[in-house]
């Protein structure tokens, strides 16, 4: 772990303390702390962390909380006893509790609730009601709403007297006598104007807004897009419900992006820290899709038995295979790779497909004429060297190497760009098509190019 200058000190003192066993002077050190500075400690001292959220001031042990991982959040909230529990739970803001819950066992969830203030409660149930991965999931309802006829000043009185709880005060929300959303005013605009003017004076009209049932990662392109700190959360008649503010898009985007890595990597997203998943969970998560990859490569096999009586006609063929569908697969594996990225960050959408195919129809003819050529001349260069190694048909051989890289690095790029596009439009994941799936589809693929060029150029000759 790195540490900054001042924290080793930070650590003797924290020990210290701990020795002396003195709760009123490590509260008081412990709340003196930035938040951060204390998630150091939890990290440095596990065996501590129950007892560091336990000693702080209960809204500063909730901010700490909330920045832990899930792992660390179970193991505090095992250890604490259930009235400091139902204190952290309450102090919670509404969208980081459901976040910690949802990670929950059902069982663990029923109990938890029961801590909960009965409104705090009927919030979080309604949270946990919508979709996972929905906005709604994310969105807090604490909040700050004014009506058209309010003046400047009754938006302060508001404020003073409503945003204590709020996660923000940056941007207001203006809602009319039903609930729905009118427009969201700045508080710079509230700020610069003056007390007696009204709030139908000042908006604009210009509003962004999420749908509660939107997936997080399209709510993380619109923040992303229109450079917002916290946007509205409405339902399908523009009813106001929430906020979510860009820490959780943080949040949200380091999820989505530890989840699209491993799903590159040929494994089923983990969804905790990888030293706390139990191994025959991490087992379970790994080894579908190594089946499936391996089954995938017995076709591989397959394929060179079909081919097996050329390549004992011809077994100077076979030191080519290798190289051949290597090449194939690394070149999926990049098309693969920048497609997925590039659809991640909105870059490209499903409806872009034709104009992806022809620049990877000619980056891939490009690519693979570069191979191509090298390969040939490998093949004239050892030729020179040995020619005993390719006998009289060398120039044949070097011919079906170059061509043969030159099909499937093209196909190769072809695929790898193509399939994560199909699989979005499925509605699957494009991330599962990346380097593996597309390193295996192309081997197989691969070999039957390869061959093909051999009995163009080597029929009636080799074979």
């Amino acid at each position: 772990m790195s540490l900054d200058i001042d924290q080793p000190n930070i650590f003797e003192q924290f020990e210290q303390l701990i020795a002396q066993e003195d709760k009123l002077e490590i509260r008081e050190f412990l709340d003196d702390q930035n938040i951060s500075d204390v998630a150091d400690l939890i990290n440095e001292y596990p065996d501590y962390e129950a007892q560091i959220i336990a000693n702080m001031a209960i809204h500063r042990a909730a901010s700490v909380f909330k920045i832990l991982d899930i792992a660390q959040q179970r193991d505090i909230v095992k250890e604490l006893p259930s009235s400091k529990t139902a204190e952290l739970l309450n102090e919670l803001p509404a969208d980081d509790r459901t976040d910690f819950l949802e990670e929950l066992p059902k069982a663990a969830i029923r109990d938890l609730i029961k801590l909960l203030d009965p409104e705090e409660r009927k919030i979080t149930l309604s949270l946990l009601g919508y979709p996972e991965d929905s906005v709604g999931r994310l969105m807090t309802p604490d909040y700050v709403y004014v009506y058209l006829h309010n003046t400047v000043s009754d938006v302060f009185e508001t404020i003073r007297k409503h945003a204590k709880n709020s996660e923000t005060i940056d941007v207001i929300y203006v809602i009319d006598q039903y609930g729905q959303l009118i427009d969201d005013i700045r508080i710079r605009d509230v700020i610069l104007a003056s007390p007696e003017k009204r709030i139908d004076e000042i908006i604009d009209g210009r509003y962004v807004s999420l749908n509660v049932n939107d997936d997080q990662e399209h709510a993380s392109q619109v923040f992303k897009m229109n450079n917002r700190v916290a946007l509205p959360v409405v339902d399908d008649n523009n009813i106001l419900l929430g906020i979510v503010t860009i820490d959780d898009m943080l949040w949200v985007a380091n999820e989505e992006f530890s989840e699209d890595m491993q799903k590159m990597g040929g494994t089923e997203a983990l969804n905790e820290p990888y030293l706390d998943i139990p191994l025959v969970k991490l087992f379970r998560k790994r080894i579908g899709w190594l089946v499936v990859l391996f089954l995938g490569e017995m076709l591989t096999a397959t394929a060179m038995g079909y081919f097996e009586h050329d390549i004992a006609k011809a077994v100077v063929l076979a030191l080519f295979v290798p190289l051949i569908i290597s090449s194939g697969g690394n070149s999926g594996s990049q098309a693969s790779t920048l497609i997925i990225q590039a659809m991640a960050v909105g870059e490209i959408t499903i409806a872009d497909w034709w104009r992806v195919l022809r620049r990877e129809i000619s980056s891939g003819l490009l690519l693979g004429l570069v191979l191509g050529f090298i390969g040939f001349i490998r093949v004239v260069v050892w030729h020179s060297v040995a020619p005993e190694m390719y006998g009289p048909y060398w120039m044949r051989i070097a011919g079906t190497v170059g061509f043969s890289l030159v099909g499937v690095v093209l196909w190769g790029t072809l695929s790898g760009s193509m399939l994560p596009i199909l699989l979005k439009k499925l509605g699957a994941d494009p991330a599962v098509s990346s380097a593996p799936f597309v390193a295996t589809l192309v081997d197989v693929t691969g070999l039957i190019i390869y061959f093909s060029f051999a009995y163009l150029f080597l029929s009636g000759f080799l074979l």
